[in-house]
């Protein structure tokens, strides 16, 4: 009964400090909410099991080639089947073919991301079916019925969970079109390596049937994973792999060049899926951390300059026989109801935080979105509570009845002993250093996005409207095809406010990367120094007009026209940069280049005989968002059809166009889907977004912590102030100018942001390096970001500083020297 009494005594006194209970409860549900709410992220994330059958058994194994900027080169089948063959230490394995297709048949067609999949794929996966049955080995060959299995995701959110689906017949166009029965549904699992829509047999996929498919070993698109066996170890499995690879590379050396430096890796798939949201997630978690150092360091000097203006009350029963141990208990008493008001708030207010930051780390895995708040959630609160509640309650030095240096009893002021001014002093510095770190952390980031919003890529692109018209092939021929793109062309140009419309295959940035690292090419004319390997370059396919409607200017020749269609002479536009490189000097219009990469024999529609340059154009890079020199070869969008993203140039809003258009396409085609449409400017905008979501989440945490610490500085000063009131008094009445005054105790601020800055500065920095053995891709910040939040915390420290320090210099010499 002796705590609950404490517990009584303590909710008696923090009544009569309403102010201070206010301030020391928000700033600790702070800290703790944000602790929490980053906790469940992470464990939910990082922590949780798959759904996997024996997860820990699951591997993926990646080729990569580093040569070539490639860190996921995929598989070929000849590379898959000489893997079956020779490794012993993987029971089983499953591939998994990313690939989109255009589905007719589930309500409005649309274009959907899919993974064709072999026979054995979920068993290898260890899925279960939550609606009719998985793939299995009935569903493998070329001679098997089509066959989908929808992901739980799409099932639920697209089509409601609707159960009529199993058994449907649908349609699926891409590179050819087939026919599928929907069998089944997938459980609630993660989605990896793409988040997909649904799998399909490889029946459904005609590319995956032609022979350049089966038996091209460069023909790489197949992601690879794999079920250890009963008994081998993943270092087993790591290190035979690695052997039988190199191997291959060794049999099969045409197909493996040394710049391109293959290998081959494998981690247990766990390990895989968490990989690139784990080093923001452990950011996060550390800048939560440093919140909650901030919050109890913040609240540390609350309850220590309390205590100080309680050494009276405390001396007095200290003097009446209470020991050490029952003051202490008293103090605990008060920090434990302080903390656990503030863990019930920061609790509470954690679960909106889950959801804002659930939304945020899903750009970065998926499994952020299926986030569950459990009990768990409640334990770190208390967790957190219990720590602040034990630090707070030891801060404070307790007076004791017979010591001769103790706390005096009640002399009327207040006095601040050389142990307690370096307390106040050392929680100010903490909170400085650990914003210091927050705010650097947030500039580089900040830095980062702000060029890369500003770069120019000399468009104009708020007046580039741009939707996806994926290629339909169902019934038509590849002229029908060509038809179907002119007469969209002809009649939306027609519309009015329409400049210029156009189509190609990709939208600029959205789909960077997704032709892979470029093709080898070699030029008419062009000279190899010996050992180098032919240049490569980005294709793209595009139709007459898509220079004008993007706004990029001719360096000489022409623009596609009429006449350069299926069938007609093979011609190709190439940007200032390929010109530059294979031409130096020269006329490159007329000239010819040749694709020679090998891999240009599984692509439709190319060849390797020569093709005659017929313009040159500037540089666009449509790959990164600051854009640097571009090797491009531009081919006519009817010479090389596998895909459909219309371009319109306007004059009048863009967005106004969506219905019209839409209308207009739909009237010639019921059955062809337009999507996401948006301008460039949007479309750039989306490929930012995951920066500017860093930015604005630790910008917030940034200036949450940089609040925090700006109110403990301007605390401690004042409390420092209102402690040398008399000493303030004395030294005005001997002369002392008030401007000294104030000029000492902004001063007096300013040292210690100096000292926290440089603590937080060492600090980083040996955080940074430490992190960099544990973490790729750690970056310290450049000198901008660090001096700018340098400047931005003394700048804030003196505006902190200045209330007390004014305050100081209008002390009332009379009433000073009376306080004693």
């Amino acid at each position: 009964m002796t705590f609950i009494n404490d517990l009584k005594t303590a909710l008696r006194s923090l009544s009569n400090a309403k102010g201070l209970t206010l301030t020391v409860v928000l700033t600790l549900a702070l800290g703790i909410g944000a602790n929490a709410a980053i906790f469940t992220l992470v464990r939910g994330v990082l922590l949780r099991p798959l759904v996997n059958r024996d997860e820990n058994r699951l591997i993926y194994i990646r080729q990569s080639a580093p040569g070539l900027n490639a860190d996921n080169t995929t598989f070929s089948v000849p590379e898959i089947q000489d893997l079956r063959a020779s490794i012993k230490s993987v029971k089983e394995f499953g591939d998994f073919s990313e690939f989109g297709f255009t589905v007719v048949g589930l309500g409005e067609p649309r274009g959907v991301q899919a993974g064709v999949v072999g026979g054995n794929y979920f068993e290898v996966m260890g899925l279960h079916p939550v609606l009719g049955r998985l793939i299995d080995m009935r569903d493998d060959g070329p001679n098997a019925a089509g066959a989908a299995v929808l992901t739980y995701r799409f099932w639920s959110t697209v089509l409601k969970k609707d159960p009529s689906v199993l058994g449907k017949t649908i349609r699926l166009e891409s590179l050819g079109a087939r026919t599928a029965t929907v069998v089944g549904v997938l459980e609630p699992s993660v989605p990896y390596p793409g988040e997909t829509q649904m799998m399909v047999n490889v029946v459904c996929s005609p590319h995956h049937l032609s022979a350049t498919m089966v038996t091209g070993r460069v023909h790489r698109m197949t992601e690879l994973f794999g079920r250890l066996a009963p008994g081998a170890t993943l270092e087993q499995a790591r290190a035979e792999l690695v052997g039988v690879h190199q191997t291959i590379m060794k049999d099969h050396a045409d197909a493996y060049p040394a710049s391109a430096k293959f290998g081959i890796e494998t981690r247990l798939l766990r390990d895989q899926i968490t990989s690139r949201a784990k080093t923001i997630l452990l950011v996060l978690l550390a800048a939560a951390a440093l919140v909650f150092i901030i919050a109890c360091s913040n609240v540390a000097n609350l309850i220590l300059a309390r205590t100080v203006r309680r050494e009276g009350e405390l001396a007095i029963r200290a003097a009446l026989g209470a020991t050490n141990s029952a003051l202490r208990r008293t103090l605990l008493a008060e920090s434990i109801l302080l903390c656990g008001a503030g863990a019930l708030i920061g609790v509470l207010s954690a679960r909106p935080m889950v959801s804002i930051l659930g939304s945020y780390a899903s750009r970065f895995s998926v499994r952020a979105l299926d986030l569950e708040v459990d009990s768990s959630m409640l334990w770190v609160g208390a967790g957190l509570a219990l720590i602040a509640a034990v630090v707070l309650a030891f801060v404070p030095r307790l007076p004791s009845a017979d010591s001769s240096n103790g706390i005096g009893l009640p002399s009327g002021s207040v006095r601040i002993t050389g142990s307690t001014g370096r307390r106040l002093r050392l929680f100010a510095v903490t909170q400085i250093a650990a914003s210091f770190l927050l705010l650097a952390g947030a500039s580089m980031l900040v830095k980062t996005l702000l060029s890369l919003q500003y770069a120019q890529t000399g468009l104009d692109t708020d007046h580039v409207l741009t939707m996806d018209v994926p290629m339909m092939s169902y019934g038509k021929t590849p002229e029908q095809i060509a038809g179907f793109y002119r007469e969209t062309i002809r009649r939306v140009s027609e519309l009015p406010g329409v400049d210029k419309v156009a189509v190609s295959v990709g939208v600029p940035w959205r789909d960077a990367g997704g032709f892979g690292p470029g093709l080898q090419f070699t030029a008419e004319g062009h000279v190899k120094n010996p050992g180098e390997e032919d240049q490569r370059a980005h294709f793209r396919a595009v139709s007459p007009g898509y220079f004008a409607a993007l706004g990029i200017p001719i360096v000489a020749g022409r623009d596609f026209n009429e006449s350069d269609r299926i069938g007609g002479e093979r011609v190709a536009i190439i940007t200032q940069s390929v010109a530059q490189r294979m031409f130096p000097n020269q006329d490159a219009v007329n000239r010819h280049i040749t694709w020679t990469d090998p891999v240009i024999k599984f692509i439709p529609g190319f060849t390797a005989d020569p093709i005659r340059i017929v313009g040159v154009y500037a540089d666009f890079d449509d790959e990164h968002v600051i854009p640097g020199p571009q090797l491009s070869i531009y081919h006519p969008f009817e010479q090389l059809m596998f895909g459909g993203n219309l371009f319109v140039r306007t004059s009048a809003n863009p967005y106004g166009l969506i219905a019209p258009i839409s209308r207009i396409i739909h009237d010639m085609s019921t059955d062809q889907p337009v999507e996401h449409a948006m301008t460039l400017s949007d479309v750039r905008s989306e490929v930012l977004s995951a920066d500017r979501l860093n930015s604005i989440v630790f910008g917030g945490f940034a200036i949450v912590a940089l609040a925090i610490a700006v109110v403990g500085v301007a605390g401690v000063l004042a409390f420092s102030v209102s402690a040398r009131t008399r000493e303030f008094g004395i030294r005005l009445a001997i002369g002392s100018q008030p401007s000294r005054l104030l000029t000492g105790v902004i001063a007096q601020g300013a040292v210690m942001a100096a000292v926290g800055i440089i603590t937080g500065t060492v600090s980083g920095y040996s955080l940074a390096r430490l992190a960099n053995r544990y973490f790729d891709g750690m970056q310290m910040p450049s000198t901008l970001p660090v001096v700018a939040s340098a400047f931005v915390l003394l700048a804030a420290a003196v505006v902190a500083s200045a209330l007390p320090a004014a305050r100081a210099a209008r002390v009332d010499v009379i009433q000073a020297l009376r306080s004693d």
